[in-house]
C-alpha cells in the first residue's frame, strides 16, 4: 500500500515538475508549494530583458529552492525517490555533477550526481526527525569546480497515522458527593497523540465511554466526564469503573485508539436519618450502685458515615429524667446511661425513659426528606439490695455546758435500716476520734452521755465520729461526725493579766499614777468582761495609796502623799480584790508589789536597794559585782594554770614509800648468775626498808580529779603477808591513777620479823647444806608440807 502511494506522488508531481523547468525565472518569486524539482532560468533570458526590467529586478541565483517531501513508514524493495534537483546551466551533455551534503547524506539520502534524483535509502520516522536540512551544490564534472554557489534546502517526513493515542496519567480516581443532581461534573481526562496533529486527521481525537453508561457521559471533544444519572445512592453502591476510549482519525473508522479506567467513588452526604436499633430497652440497676455508674448503652444506627452519622441522645420525657442522664460515645456513637442520684428500692421500684437520637449535622438540601431523629423507650427496673443504716442528719451538732454532771445526756443521733427488713441499728463511738474517752453513748437509742468532765479553757469543740452498725449484718456500716460544743459557765476568777510590780520614786507627788493593772478572766460572758476592783476591808482608808477604775476596764494605783523613803520602808504591798460580771460573779485577790526608788528629777528610777546609800559615790552595785567577778575569774585563771604546771613537771618515776608494786625491766644483755649482783640490787626486791625509797615505773595520771590516798603507815613486824597482799589489792582498785585495764601487781615483799628470814636464794651466799628448814615445822599448817619438802631434800643428800 505505501509503495503504491509512493507512486501515485510520483506520477502526478512529474508533470510539474517539467513544466516548472520550463517557466521564466521570474515565475520563481512566487510561493513555491509542493515541488520536489527546484530550477532556475537561463542567464540568456535573464539577460534578454529589458533595462528597465533589470533595474527594478532583484539579481537572482542560477537556482532556487524548495521544501521537498516524503512519506515516513516507506519500505519497498527500492529506494524511494524524493525529489530531483537541476539546473539550466546543465546542457545535457553531461558536465555537470550534483552533490549533496548536510543531514542524512550520503546514509539516508542518496543522490544520482548525473540526474540530481535523490532518493531515501532507509524507513523514516517522523516521530523521531520530522526534517532533515541538506545543502545542495552543482559543480564541473571534469574540474569539480563550483558553477553555482551552494544552497539548503529541507526534506519533510511527512506523517502517517502510525501511533495510537495514550493516557499518560491513567488509571484516574474521582470523587463525586452522593445525590448530585444530572450533568455534575466529575473530572476530565486527557489523552496524546505522537503523530503530527496539523498534517491531516492523525492527531485528531474523540472521546467516548466504553463501560459505565448510563451512569455518566463523556465530552466527546472536551472529555469532561459528567453523571448522566440524578440522585446516586451511596448506600446503594458506592463505587463505579468507567472504561474510557481516545480515538483519532475523528473517530472514524480506520482511526488508531487507546483506552483508560476512572474509579468514581460517591462521597456521603447526610441524606439518611439515625434510626434506633429497637423501639423498648429494658435495664436492671441494684439501688447502691455507685453515682455516675453507667447503666446501659442504647444505639441509633445511621446509614451514613463519618460526621454524617454522629448523632447526639438527650432524654425527653419520663419520671427518671431527675435521676439518669446520658451521653453520647463518639467512637462507638453509642448513648450511655448514668445514675445521677442515688436510687432507693422502697421508695420507688422503677422508671421509664424516652430517649431521642438526632444527627449532629444536617444538610438542608435534605431537609424535605423528615426529620434527622429517632426516639425510643427505655424502662429502668430497680433492683433491690442490702444497705447500710441511714442517719436522720448528714452530721450532728450539740452542745453542753462545761460544768454538765456526769453521765448526763448530751443529745441523740438516730439511724434507721432503709432495706424492707428493717435490721436493728446498734450505736457505738469511733475511740480514735475519742482518745480521751470523753464521751460514752447508749448501743441501742444512740444517745451520747458525758463520761468525764469537761473544761472549756482546755478545748471548746470535740469532734467524734458515731458508727451505726446493721445488727442482722455487721458488714453494714454507717459514720457520722458529730461536733460538740462546749458551753462556757463562770468557774474561774479574774486575776492580774501578768505580774506587775510597781516602782514609787522617794521625790513622786501625791496622785501620781504608779502603776497601771488589767485584769484577765479565763471565760467568755457573753456580753463581755467587767472587772470591778476594791482594796479589802481592812485596807480601804489605805494611808499610802488608793485605786481609780479606767474607762478601758483597767485600774490604776495612785499615791496619796509623798516623801516616801526606801530606808524607812523599801517594799509595800497592796492587795487587790477583782471581781467578774458572771452569775454568780467571782472574785480573786491579787497583790501588788511596789518598791520605793530613788529616781532623778526627770522621774527615772535608778536605784531600789537600800545597800545604793553605801556604795563609794560613783560606784553602784552592779559596777561593784562585775569588778568581783573578774578578780575571781582572774584567781581561777591562775589556780588552773599552776595546777596544770605542776602535773606536767612530774616524773613519770615517782617517789613513794610505801608503794612496793613490782617493775619489770628488760635488758637485752645477759647476766653473770646468782653472784652477779652489779647489774641490778636484788635486795630492793626483798625488803622494801633496805633502801630508802622504792621506785616503781608510774602510768600516765589520768585527768581527772581524785581524792590523794592516805600514806601507807609501816606495817609492822609480824605482819601476815595473806594480809598485806589484800590491802595492796584493795588500794590498786580503788587507785584512780592506775591504769584503766586489767594488771598484774607483784610484790616482793615476803614480810617482817619472820624467824625464818627471806626464803629467797637470789642473796644467799651459802650453799643449801648450810641451811636448817626445820622451823618451817613450827609455822603452822600452811607451811607444815614445804617443811617436809625441804626435810626430805636434806635427807636426801645425806643419802
Amino acid at each position: 500500500m505505501p509503495e503504491r502511494l509512493a507512486e501515485m506522488l510520483l506520477d502526478l508531481w512529474t508533470p510539474l515538475i517539467i513544466l516548472w523547468i520550463t517557466l521564466p525565472p521570474c515565475i520563481y518569486m512566487a510561493p513555491m508549494n509542493q515541488s520536489q524539482v527546484l530550477m532556475s532560468g537561463s542567464p540568456l533570458e535573464l539577460n534578454s530583458l529589458s533595462e528597465e526590467q533589470r533595474i527594478l529586478s532583484r539579481s537572482k541565483r542560477g537556482w532556487v529552492w524548495n521544501q521537498m517531501f516524503v512519506l515516513e513508514e516507506f519500505s519497498g524493495p527500492e529506494p524511494i525517490l524524493v525529489g530531483r534537483l537541476h539546473t539550466d546551466l546543465d546542457p545535457g551533455s553531461k558536465k555537470i555533477k550534483y552533490i549533496l551534503s548536510g543531514d542524512g547524506a550520503g546514509t539516508i539520502f542518496q543522490i544520482n550526481d548525473i540526474t540530481g534524483d535523490i532518493h531515501a535509502i532507509k524507513r523514516l520516522d517522523r516521530e523521531e526527525k520530522a526534517e532533515y536540512t541538506l545543502t545542495a551544490q552543482a559543480v564541473d564534472w571534469e574540474t569539480n569546480k563550483p558553477l553555482e554557489p551552494p544552497s539548503e534546502f529541507i526534506i519533510k517526513v511527512q506523517d502517517i497515522n502510525d501511533n495510537a493515542p495514550e493516557f499518560l496519567n491513567g488509571p484516574y480516581h474521582a470523587t463525586v458527593p452522593e445525590m448530585s443532581i444530572l450533568g455534575t461534573s466529575v473530572t476530565n481526562v486527557t489523552a496524546t497523540d505522537a503523530d503530527d496533529p496539523v498534517y491531516g486527521n492523525s492527531a485528531k481525537l474523540v472521546y467516548s465511554i466504553l463501560e459505565g453508561q448510563p451512569y455518566f457521559s463523556i465530552e466527546p471533544e472536551t472529555a469532561i466526564i459528567k453523571t448522566a444519572l440524578p440522585n446516586m445512592d451511596r448506600e446503594a453502591k458506592e463505587e463505579y469503573l468507567v472504561v474510557i476510549q481516545a480515538k483519532d482519525m475523528g473517530g472514524h473508522s480506520g482511526g488508531l485508539s487507546g483506552t483508560t479506567t476512572l474509579t468514581v467513588t460517591l462521597s456521603d452526604v447526610n441524606d439518611n436519618p439515625p434510626k434506633f436499633a429497637q423501639s423498648l430497652y429494658h435495664f436492671s440497676v441494684p439501688e447502691d450502685v455507685i453515682l455516675g455508674t453507667a447503666i446501659g448503652r442504647v444505639k441509633a444506627n445511621d446509614q451514613d458515615i463519618g460526621e454524617n452519622a454522629q448523632s447526639s441522645y438527650d432524654i425527653i420525657d419520663g419520671d427518671g429524667t431527675a435521676l439518669f442522664e446520658i451521653t453520647s460515645d463518639a467512637q462507638a456513637q453509642d448513648g450511655i446511661i448514668r445514675l445521677r442520684k442515688p436510687l432507693d428500692f422502697e421508695t420507688k421500684k422503677s422508671y421509664t425513659l424516652k430517649l431521642e437520637a438526632a444527627n449532629v449535622h444536617t444538610d438542608p438540601r435534605f431537609s424535605s426528606r423528615g426529620p434527622f431523629k429517632d426516639t425510643a423507650t427505655v424502662k429502668i427496673v430497680v433492683e433491690d439490695a442490702d444497705e447500710p443504716p441511714v442517719f436522720s442528719s448528714p452530721t450532728y451538732l450539740l452542745e453542753v455546758h462545761e460544768n454538765a454532771a456526769l453521765n448526763s445526756v448530751i443529745g441523740q443521733v438516730t439511724a434507721r435500716d432503709p432495706d424492707i427488713t428493717a435490721s436493728p441499728i446498734r450505736f457505738s463511738i469511733d475511740r480514735h476520734t475519742d482518745l480521751e474517752r470523753q464521751f460514752n453513748i447508749n448501743a441501742d437509742d444512740g444517745k451520747l452521755t458525758l463520761a468525764t468532765p469537761l473544761d472549756r479553757e482546755l478545748s471548746v469543740w470535740h469532734n467524734i465520729t458515731i458508727i451505726a452498725t446493721e445488727i442482722r449484718n455487721h458488714s453494714q456500716i454507717s459514720r457520722v461526725p458529730v461536733a460538740i460544743k462546749v458551753l462556757d459557765v463562770n468557774d474561774n476568777a479574774p486575776e492580774f493579766a501578768s505580774e506587775y510590780e510597781a516602782f514609787l520614786c522617794e521625790n513622786g507627788k501625791p496622785g501620781q499614777v504608779i502603776q497601771t493593772v488589767s485584769a484577765m478572766d479565763k471565760d467568755e460572758p457573753k456580753n463581755g468582761h467587767y472587772f470591778l476592783y476594791s482594796l479589802l476591808p481592812e485596807m480601804v482608808n489605805n494611808p499610802n495609796f488608793t485605786i481609780k477604775k479606767n474607762e478601758d476596764n483597767s485600774l490604776s494605783i495612785l499615791a496619796k502623799h509623798n516623801g516616801f523613803n526606801r530606808q524607812k520602808q523599801e517594799v509595800y504591798l497592796l492587795p487587790i480584790i477583782i471581781s467578774d460580771s458572771g452569775n454568780p460573779p467571782l472574785s480573786s485577790t491579787s497583790t501588788l508589789t511596789i518598791r520605793v526608788c530613788g529616781c532623778s528629777n526627770d522621774g527615772v528610777v535608778q536605784s531600789c536597794n537600800v545597800e545604793a546609800y553605801v556604795l563609794p559615790i560613783g560606784l553602784s552595785m552592779g559596777a561593784l559585782i562585775a569588778i568581783l567577778a573578774c578578780i575571781i575569774l582572774l584567781l581561777v585563771i591562775v589556780v588552773l594554770f599552776v595546777t596544770l604546771r605542776r602535773h606536767k613537771n612530774e616524773p613519770l618515776i615517782i617517789k613513794d614509800d610505801e608503794d612496793v608494786r613490782e617493775n619489770i625491766i628488760r635488758y637485752d644483755d645477759e647476766g653473770g648468775g646468782e653472784e652477779d649482783t652489779e647489774a641490778f640490787d636484788i635486795a630492793t626486791l626483798q625488803n622494801p626498808d633496805g633502801i630508802n625509797g622504792f621506785l616503781p615505773r608510774k602510768d600516765i595520771k589520768p585527768d581527772l580529779q581524785f581524792m590523794p590516798r592516805q600514806g601507807l603507815a609501816p606495817v609492822p613486824n609480824g605482819v601476815d603477808v595473806d594480809e598485806f597482799i589484800n590491802v595492796r589489792l584493795h588500794e590498786a582498785d580503788n587507785d584512780p591513777t592506775a591504769p584503766p585495764y586489767d594488771s598484774i601487781q607483784i610484790y616482793g615483799y615476803e614480810g617482817r620479823g619472820s624467824v625464818a628470814g627471806s626464803l629467797s636464794s637470789l642473796e644467799s651466799t651459802t650453799s643449801d647444806s648450810d641451811q636448817n628448814f626445820d622451823y618451817l615445822s613450827d609455822w603452822g599448817p600452811r607451811f607444815k608440807r614445804l617443811g617436809e619438802l625441804y626435810s626430805v631434800g636434806e635427807s636426801d643428800k645425806e643419802t
